[in-house]
């Protein structure tokens, strides 16, 4: 049986700006974008090559924020992508709502539709937390899920995340709701009861 290997993961670099916007913009072209994404493929194709400059920048500085790319090892090719945001008690998150503790939220998860399955999720949210972990005193991890989008509630389970029953309404739809699911640090105390 063959094996596949392991997809290369690493932050991204400052000078990578068009990569981040192409993969960026190829994740809100797929299907399940509606669900998974709060921004639109129209709102970001139209911003400016300067926003890309600073998120990418922003992004490779690491200190608030930090993307990482998994690339096919044949071609190097990104294959999929997730950001960490580093979030301080008080502050609001993407949301408006106030945070309550210092925290790594993930957000931004995609992998191109071929690469499913393959593993490379797995290996950007080793890389992902493993990160967040490093932060001084962030202790927890957390992230949003669309109460629709059960792929990825599964994936995120079997990584280790739990509900923690906090819900926001959708923007546009407050019928639909995304939840919140977080992961402590082992060792620190538990947010999730």
């Amino acid at each position: 049986m063959n094996q596949v290997p392991r997809p290369a993961v690493r932050p991204i670099r400052a000078d990578e700006w068009r990569e981040v916007k192409e993969l960026r913009l190829s994740a809100l072209s797929d299907p399940a974008a509606p669900i998974a994404f709060l921004d639109t493929y129209e709102r970001a194709a139209a911003k400016p090559d300067s926003f890309w400059r600073k998120r990418a920048g922003d992004a490779a500085e690491g200190t608030r924020v930090r993307q990482f790319v998994a690339e096919d090892g044949r071609d190097g090719a990104w294959t999929g992508s997730v950001t960490v945001l580093i979030e301080d008690a008080g502050g609001a998150d993407p949301f408006g709502t106030v945070v309550e503790r210092r925290q790594a939220h993930l957000v931004g998860v995609f992998v191109r539709p071929e690469y499913r399955g393959s593993g490379v999720i797995d290996s950007l949210f080793e890389a992902a937390v493993g990160w967040a972990w490093s932060v001084p005193d962030v202790t927890r991890a957390r992230l949003f899920v669309h109460q629709d989008n059960a792929r990825a509630e599964r994936f995120y389970r079997r990584c280790g995340f739990a509900p923690s029953g906090k819900t926001i309404p959708v923007k546009g739809d407050p019928s639909k709701a995304e939840r919140e699911m977080v992961l402590d640090k082992p060792g620190a105390p538990s947010a999730v009861s």
